[in-house]
């Protein structure tokens, strides 16, 4: 556990923009997850929306709305920032090694359902080849395609997947 306590911490510092390492790190990445859990925000979505933020502060009202304003993410920004104060990179730097390694595109059970769907039953190769397309370069921004960055609704959750999807 240790071990691997240490490498997720290393990746978590890389996620959240951090060069370099201090002990408080551990509780920021804490603190965070546990802001992401109590608002129910979705984990590829705030991460790829805190790399904008790492670009530019006015850029926070894209990650503030993917929580409740009682969630206290607007303290752990503050908390972020305090942090990013002290670490050699310039924004530009911080927020494009953020992207690479916050993809903006994922998999998503329900874009797959969807793709598998047209094709088994209307032999519809379309939404397959966009799907496979996008994801090809899922580390890109690719305007146009922002409904694929987007987390099911409910009435498109799938709830049972297969070996193989």
């Amino acid at each position: 556990m240790p071990v691997f306590d240490a490498r997720l911490l290393t990746r978590m510092r890389r996620k959240i923009g951090l060069a370099s390492e201090e002990e408080s790190d551990v509780e920021l990445v804490r603190a965070l997850f546990a802001t992401m859990q109590s608002a129910g925000a979705d984990f590829t979505l705030t991460f790829r929306r805190l790399a904008r933020c790492a670009d530019e502060p006015a850029n926070d009202a894209s990650l503030l709305e993917l929580f409740a304003s009682s969630s206290g993410i607007a303290d752990w920004l503050r908390r972020w920032r305090e942090r990013l104060a002290s670490e050699p990179q310039n924004a530009a730097e911080r927020a494009a090694n953020m992207r690479r390694v916050n993809p903006a595109f994922i998999p998503r059970n329900h874009r797959v359902e969807a793709a598998l769907e047209a094709a088994s039953t209307h032999g519809d190769l379309g939404p397959f080849h966009q799907l496979l397309n996008i994801l090809e370069h899922p580390y890109d921004d690719q305007p146009g395609y922002g409904e694929f960055e987007q987390p099911p609704a409910p009435g498109e959750r799938v709830l049972r997947t297969y070996c193989g999807t």
